[in-house]
């Protein structure tokens, strides 16, 4: 039996493993961030750090939270592995002080932001969100944050600015998924601007009331609900503002499967699976996958007059 080493895997050739739950706790240090508070170390995920002075989010729902430790040890996350358990075990590489993002491009105000900045921009707030996953799997996530719109207010987009494009760290030191070739790195996400300004979009500094966990993304990740998980960018070091659409990480390795919107559509398939039906994490039974993740009301008019099979 020929066996491929990670790094011969090319990203079309990537199927998604039969959902599992991995049960190992992450024992390993977390570099961690306590809004106002200098950073500290957690010894395992589940001991988390609170998060100050959170308050209850306008956005929730009435459904079962998929439970903290399944969020936590059920990732995608490829710059510490293509397993869904290998953030959990590899993320205590990624050191989360001291952390910057730069504001780029198309903006009167460009900078340099340090984390904690960021964390005082506007009121940490929990919002509670449908999250779906392209293989087809689903969790419900109480992420804490605040919305991107106040950043980038303050970032004052000039009247070339039509896309934002997320970037997330490049450092094969610290992330060991990225000695592979599975993507080209960095990560490279986008948004269109008005997609960017919506409500629901949030950068998230935690989930459960804690800081965020290696593995989920920290210290500051992206969250649009209404799209497939991977338009959430991880770790972000840097956004620009631009004005034409950027080329995705996913786009410029597979541009047949994975287009720039990225929006859940049950009527638009993957090329290898049906987007038809889900399964929530936790669940045995699937259930059907509903058009803009549920979020329809506060997002279909963002795509008015769309061909959404043709622009998906």
């Amino acid at each position: 039996m020929l066996l491929r080493q990670t790094a011969d895997i090319l990203p079309s050739e990537i199927t998604p493993p039969e959902i599992y739950r991995e049960r190992r706790r992450f024992m390993q240090g977390l570099g961690v961030l306590a809004a106002g508070a200098a950073l500290g170390a957690a010894p395992d995920a589940g001991a988390g750090v609170k998060l100050a002075g959170v308050r209850a989010g306008a956005y929730t729902l009435d459904e079962d939270k998929t439970p903290y430790k399944d969020v936590t040890t059920y990732n995608n996350f490829y710059e510490f592995g293509t397993g869904k358990g290998d953030p959990a075990k590899n993320a205590g590489s990624l050191k989360t002080r001291p952390w910057t993002v730069a504001i780029e491009g198309e903006v009167g105000n460009p900078g340099m932001y340090d984390i904690d900045t960021l964390l005082k921009l506007a009121p940490l707030e929990e919002r509670v969100y449908r999250m779906r996953c392209v293989e087809g799997w689903s969790m419900v996530i109480p992420w804490v944050g605040f919305p991107l719109s106040e950043l980038i207010r303050r970032a004052a987009p000039t009247g070339n600015a039509k896309y934002v494009e997320f970037v997330t760290l490049n450092d094969p030191k610290q992330m060991p998924g990225q000695r592979s070739r599975v993507l080209d790195w960095p990560y490279v996400e986008g948004l269109r601007l008005d997609e960017a300004m919506h409500p629901l979009t949030l950068l998230a500094v935690g989930l459960y009331g804690e800081v965020l966990p290696n593995q989920n993304g920290a210290p500051i990740r992206l969250v649009v609900p209404w799209k497939y998980g991977f338009k959430s960018a991880k770790s972000i070091v840097k956004i620009r503002f631009v004005e034409k659409p950027p080329l995705t990480a996913w786009m410029h390795a597979a541009p047949r499967e994975y287009g720039f919107y990225s929006n859940v559509n049950p009527e638009v398939d993957h090329p290898r699976w049906s987007q038809a039906k889900e399964r929530r994490i936790g669940e045995f039974r699937k259930r059907d996958t509903l058009m803009f993740n549920g979020y329809g009301a506060q997002v279909a008019q963002l795509y008015r007059g769309m061909d959404l099979k043709k622009f998906f």
